[in-house]
């Protein structure tokens, strides 16, 4: 990937763990979140934040956030939230809504899944 150091991937290097999740945790939820960077990587790692949280962990209403913001022009934030019981599938649940939010936000801002932009009108012959 471009801009990490070598071994790192993008969301070991950019990912912070913030509210119920705890230090030793970070390698698992990196191993678990680490499908993502595949989608990430026609970005520069720079241009990139993550942030993680759960709330209420083991708990009737746990729930966890994944958050991606994307610094380009026009800026991207992406949410993606479960209230599954499970940790693993609810790190899996907003592993995957993320990547679907980071393709379609690519198929929005990319002229070549535009076809208005791909037709070419075909000019008139002058003679």
């Amino acid at each position: 990937m471009r801009d990490t150091t070598e071994g790192e991937t993008v969301i070991a290097q950019r990912l912070r763990l913030a509210t119920g999740f705890h230090v030793s945790e970070r390698h698992w939820v990196v191993e678990h979140l680490d499908a993502l960077g595949t989608r990430l990587r026609s970005f520069r790692a720079d241009q990139i934040d993550l942030e993680i949280s759960l709330k209420d962990r083991e708990g009737v209403e746990q729930r966890v956030t994944l958050e991606c913001w994307i610094n380009r022009h026009p800026r991207l934030h992406l949410v993606a939230t479960s209230s599954r019981r499970d940790l693993s599938a609810a790190l899996g649940e907003v592993r995957d809504d993320l990547v679907r939010q980071v393709d379609e936000a690519k198929t929005r801002t990319e002229p070549r899944s535009n076809r208005a932009l791909r037709v070419v009108p075909e000019l008139p012959e002058q003679g």
